[in-house]
């Protein structure tokens, strides 16, 4: 460990890239603190703290949403137009051409997700605006609450200034990615989550350490954090979990070994997790925009049993939505026709199957059943945060900070493990060319 660090420090270029990530990513989180002009942020927090779906966004931006700033949606809505454009090429032939021309048809995706990011953006930011604001009070500042009948003008001002804090963030990840360490959406995405984590210790410090200290809360507060290590720790075993499909090449003489096709257990990653708790919150944030109570509307009342994962109903749904989308998304990477093909093309074969159809139906059948490990696993880690906030009987408000478990975790995990893995390629690089200079 020490020597790799050693040969890590050592690289004039490494450290150079790491503090110019550093730097910027210190920019990014400078403009979470920059509120919107003319807005009110005092009760901001308290609105978002109710809607689960926004909880996660304000995780992804770093706290943009609460001090509802500039950069209040960060890096997610260029997160939400890749995974469109992933999915476009599915459908649309033009797309799924230019997947297969190289760096020319990727730059063509890149210029399509760009577009695709702002157009996500101001429609997010819209419906956000709108929502929160159902009652103008709650957000326009006390100079402008004599004009609030013409507050849509001020939303509309606000949701450009959001969009344009997106396009922002995607340019600052675009100058992590070229000249820092690692991939900048996600680097941005995971800096964002860890700097909530200070503030999930200050809160339970609070509930359990502060003015209700006593011998069962220090006991509370232990076993919170000994979940959370051990969370962290499941992680860690589950994203790093493949089943390897053993390959044999039939022109290869006897005795020389063959390869394997690695299958993550994971497969889908957190993909699946983000799209049911988007499609969960859409209804609510309809419901939200019209200003409509559960108290008073009874299409509320029931839109919230339906799409709130703190009712039963909800949160079955949600469950029936993440198996789907994680066997929906594994399907998509790792198509088994597609890697059949590949196989019979290259003279291989996975041994006691023949090649084509077979092998075919082979791999279907193992990424199917390596897949329902993977949604059983996304399923737990994504209750594993409704379970401890009803058990611990957390507030709306500490639930959004208290988070045990969820697609935060998966996130920091891959994105630390990918990151150190390209710290320690770009530093073995230098020493095998000194080797051969």
């Amino acid at each position: 460990m020490f020597n790799k660090a050693k040969l890590i420090l050592s690289n004039r270029e490494v450290v150079l890239k790491i503090l110019i990530t550093f730097a910027l990513l210190l920019v990014f989180k400078a403009g979470t603190y920059i509120p919107i002009p003319l807005i009110d942020t005092s009760t901001i927090t308290n609105l978002i703290s109710g809607n689960d779906f926004l909880t996660v966004l304000n995780a992804f931006s770093g706290g943009g949403l609460s001090h509802f700033s500039i950069l209040a949606l960060g890096i997610s809505p260029y997160i939400t137009a890749s995974i469109v454009v992933q999915m476009l090429q599915m459908v649309i032939p033009t797309f799924k051409d230019w997947g297969e021309q190289g760096e020319n048809g990727k730059e063509k995706l890149n210029r399509v997700t760009r577009y695709i990011t702002i157009v996500i953006s101001m429609v997010q930011a819209l419906l956000i605006i709108f929502s929160l604001g159902s009652k103008p009070e709650n957000v326009l500042g006390n100079s402008l609450i004599q004009y609030q009948n013409a507050y849509w003008v001020f939303y509309i001002y606000m949701a450009v200034v959001i969009t344009a804090g997106s396009a922002f963030t995607m340019w600052l990840a675009d100058l992590i990615t070229r000249h820092g360490i690692g991939n900048g959406s996600s680097i941005i995405i995971a800096a964002g989550i860890i700097s909530s984590i200070p503030r999930m210790f200050t809160t339970l410090n609070t509930k359990y350490l502060g003015d209700a200290f006593s011998g069962l809360n220090v006991f509370l507060y232990v076993l919170i954090v000994v979940l959370y290590i051990a969370m962290i720790l499941a992680v860690v075993y589950f994203e790093g979990a493949v089943r390897k499909v053993p390959v044999q090449y039939a022109n290869r003489q006897a005795g020389q070994q063959g390869s394997d096709i690695p299958i993550k257990i994971n497969s889908a990653s957190v993909i699946p997790v983000i799209f049911a708790s988007t499609i969960m919150s859409i209804p609510m944030t309809i419901i939200g925009v019209l200003g409509l109570s559960t108290e008073t509307s009874t299409t509320a009342y029931w839109f919230n049993q339906i799409f709130s994962t703190s009712e039963p109903i909800g949160i079955a749904i949600y469950i029936i939505f993440i198996v789907f989308f994680s066997f929906f998304y594994s399907f998509m990477q790792l198509d088994p026709e597609k890697i059949a093909d590949n196989l019979e093309k290259q003279g291989a074969y996975i041994p006691g199957y023949r090649p084509g159809e077979e092998t075919k139906h082979q791999l279907s059948k193992m990424l199917f059943r390596i897949t329902e490990i993977g949604a059983l696993y996304l399923v737990i880690l994504a209750m594993i945060p409704i379970i401890v906030s009803k058990a611990f009987q957390f507030s709306s408000s500490e639930a959004s900070s208290i988070t045990v478990g969820g697609t935060s975790l998966i996130i920091i995990v891959g994105v630390a493990v990918e990151t150190f893995r390209q710290i320690e390629t770009a530093s073995e690089t230098k020493e095998y060319k000194g080797f051969l200079d």
